[in-house]
């Protein structure tokens, strides 16, 4: 297959990072962006490209698309990863908060989205990855703001998909299920923070005991090999579940009635 250039935003950590990394072992050419400029050296080392970037910054979006092509004259996947976690009771946590949380997760993406799009109608090809999580189809308590946005980066793919498929580009969805990154390490601290104390204190409680009880979870290279597995095929599916416990989570949603799938997931043992 031909190298292709790829823009990775979120590449510092987790799912990014390994996702940069192992289209780099393919001989693609990658531009890794991230806030943490400094935790990018093994991307580089590896002769990959790091460029600072914070997805919410209209500035630094525009300069990164302006250096991928500067320097190598087309773009050709997109990979939108970078996203942060919100837990608490959608009572409890500033609306402030969620704002930011889909300035991130859904309105930074959509923005170097928009900024990428001409080039890749130009060349009547390219890939955009969007990628999503199981919340995009589920939905659990205390973490309610988190689910609204990846159900938001879903649709919004949807349409995108529906949109670019004239022009020759593909929307590929991925929706990683348990998977071992810093982005979970966090979860049981916030829990309590916001939600420990209060009317919802019980259930926080009990979500945060399961978070620090979490004996099995994939690593994110099954994430990145999925990524460069799809960028070779000829038709990729909108949607990937990839990753622990990801198809059995979404086939318990469809299958099981609204109330059953409720008592399990907020169940207090």
């Amino acid at each position: 297959m031909a190298a292709k250039v790829c823009l990775v935003t979120g590449a510092s950590s987790g799912i990014g990072r390994a996702t940069a990394l192992e289209l780099r072992k393919a001989d693609h050419i990658v531009y890794g962006a991230a806030r943490r400029l400094q935790r990018m050296d093994e991307l580089r080392q590896a002769g990959g490209h790091a460029v600072a970037m914070d997805v919410i910054s209209e500035e630094d979006l525009g300069r990164v698309v302006r250096t991928v092509l500067d320097e190598q004259h087309r773009i050709d996947v997109l990979i939108n990863n970078a996203g942060i976690g919100l837990h608490g009771a959608l009572e409890d946590v500033p609306v402030e908060r969620a704002r930011h949380l889909f300035d991130v997760n859904v309105f930074g993406p959509a923005r170097l989205t928009q900024l990428v799009l001409p080039h890749l109608r130009e060349q009547r090809s390219g890939t955009i990855v969007n990628v999503s999580s199981i919340a995009g189809e589920i939905a659990l308590p205390l973490v309610g703001w988190y689910h609204a946005s990846k159900h938001a980066l879903e649709a919004y793919s949807d349409s995108l998909r529906q949109e670019c498929k004239p022009f020759g580009i593909d929307v590929v969805l991925i929706q990683p299920g348990i998977i071992r990154t810093e982005f979970e390490e966090d979860t049981s601290r916030e829990l309590r923070a916001v939600s420990g104390r209060g009317p919802y204190g019980k259930l926080a409680e009990a979500m945060a005991s399961r978070a620090e009880n979490v004996t099995k979870a994939s690593e994110p290279a099954v994430v990145a090999k999925t990524i460069k597995r799809l960028l070779q095929s000829r038709k990729p599916k909108p949607r990937y579940p990839v990753g622990y416990l990801a198809r059995t989570i979404l086939a318990l949603n469809k299958l099981l009635p609204d109330r059953t799938f409720d008592a399990m997931v907020t169940k207090i043992d």
